[in-house]
């Protein structure tokens, strides 16, 4: 009942939004929209392990990632509401519609607990991500918005691939649910084989969501064009959606007799990752994309958490907590930097810190908290798998990751010095004087703030609910 209202009230919030064409009416049904994400969030820490309508369940899992959406739709809101002053009105109210559209299923697949209904809503985040990306309406954001329809179609087909060899190999067991807790159940005595090929498929599709190799171009290519605030929501809040939904997956499968084989796949999938993220850092010439590239590294860095085994799987979620905080701050600071320079290419650009002095250092610190330098909230959950390897004596792993991090930090670093204190290499802009709210940096701050406080403090709450949010089923 509480989550029919919450669905009720949104979809009588997207009818206003249709409906009535005026600015301050849109930005009102969206604040009121808020209030609604805030209130089912709240009544989910209220009433843990409810089963509602069904296919959808309040467990720690969805208590924990739904609670950071909540916080990044506020802070999303906040950025897009001083991004989009000079919009038509037209435009705002497909931005703010798709925005509202794009939370609300996220939130339904945080809590589906049935594999189809998360994967038909994991579909609807596609559609809605879609008209965000495509908000500006040039040349690039056309080739970015078909190319990640393209790009997430095909993954979600193959995850559907992943469901039918499931479905074949439960195809024994009669009545069988495709309930999580119910599949953990019978998946025993399943054939090995159609459990690995379903895992295989299940992780490729999901993976485009994720922005892990090897579906990981949609989500950089998205990053590279969309609204600062929205490449910020790409990179946490749709990757935190993506695991949730693997996650469910993972944890079933974890209990077969192809536990040992996943880990090994998803060790494999986290080295071509932070491969490949190392290989195009090292040629960044855009600073979304670097982001991205960034992106693609801590999720490679999650998926070996993973892979290890569950000794290091709070590890892997602590990742993902700090990643959101540190991740969404540098990329709402990214529009401030447009702002000043009117471009996010590299050799244009530059000397940001003498331009804007305190948008300098939010982008400074952000850089060493998301490079895993103290006092960043990554750093002790990346030192506790590099510590898990080398006890497992997995020193080939440790060694390659440690060295490929090594090209990334390298990559990074330099391009955003040369952003914050060097002067353009070539091009003839201008830069503009840049006008800074308050409460943009502060919000900033603060997501930085708390990043790096979770490198000294970890609140007992938060690591009990990650612990109980990494039970099997």
């Amino acid at each position: 009942m509480m989550l029919l209202i919450y669905f009720g009230i949104t979809i009588l919030l997207l009818t206003g939004m249709l409906l009535f064409r005026r600015r301050k009416v849109i930005t009102i049904l969206m604040l009121a929209f808020l209030l609604n994400q805030s209130g089912l969030t709240a009544i989910i820490w209220l009433n843990p392990g409810i089963v509602q309508m069904k296919y959808f369940v309040f467990d720690p899992l969805a208590s924990l990632f739904l609670s950071l959406l909540t916080v990044i739709s506020f802070t999303t809101v906040i950025h897009g509401l001083i991004n989009l002053r000079s919009d038509s009105t037209r435009r705002y109210q497909y931005y703010q519609m798709a925005l509202t559209g794009l939370i609300a299923s996220i939130t339904a697949a945080t809590l589906a607990n049935h594999l189809t209904v998360v994967w038909i809503f994991v579909e609807a985040t596609t559609l809605c991500v879609s008209v965000l990306i495509y908000h500006e309406k040039n040349r690039l954001t056309l080739e970015a918005v078909w190319k990640y329809i393209f790009v997430c179609s095909v993954g979600i087909a193959i995850a559907y691939f992943g469901i039918l060899f499931l479905g074949l190999g439960l195809r024994e067991n009669a009545g069988f649910d495709l309930t999580f807790r119910e599949m953990a159940l019978i998946l025993g005595d399943t054939n090995p084989l159609y459990l690995k090929i379903a895992f295989l498929f299940v992780l490729v599709g999901y993976s485009t969501k994720i922005e892990l190799f090897p579906m990981h171009t949609a989500g950089v290519d998205a990053n590279s064009v969309a609204q600062p605030q929205v490449s910020a929501f790409i990179s946490t809040a749709m990757v935190n959606l993506g695991f949730v939904a693997f996650y469910r997956v993972y944890l079933v499968f974890s209990q077969t007799q192809i536990a040992g084989w996943m880990n090994h796949i998803l060790i494999l999938t986290g080295i071509l990752s932070i491969l490949t993220a190392a290989g195009y850092m090292l040629k960044a010439r855009h600073a979304k994309r670097m982001f991205a590239y960034s992106t693609l590294e801590i999720m490679g860095l999650m998926a070996i958490a993973l892979g290890f085994g569950p000794s290091a799987h709070p590890a892997a979620l602590m990742i993902l907590i700090v990643h959101t905080l540190i991740k969404s701050g540098l990329f709402y600071q990214l529009s401030q930097f447009f702002r000043t320079w009117h471009s996010y290419k590299i050799k244009e650009t530059g000397n940001y810190f003498a331009l804007n002095p305190h948008g300098g250092l939010v982008l400074m610190a952000g850089s060493m908290l998301i490079l895993a330098i103290p006092p960043s909230g990554l750093f002790l959950p990346e030192w506790m798998v590099f510590v898990s390897l080398a006890g497992a004596g997995q020193w080939l792993v440790l060694c390659t990751v440690l060295a490929l991090l090594g090209f990334i930090v390298y990559g990074f670093s330099t391009r955003m010095l040369h952003l914050l204190f060097s002067r353009p290499i070539e091009g003839r802009l201008e830069a503009s004087e840049n006008q800074t709210n308050w409460y943009e940096i502060t919000i900033q701050w603060v997501l930085l703030a708390v990043a790096s406080l979770l490198c000294f403090y970890q609140p007992p709450f938060l690591l009990a609910l990650i612990h109980a949010a990494i039970q099997p089923f």
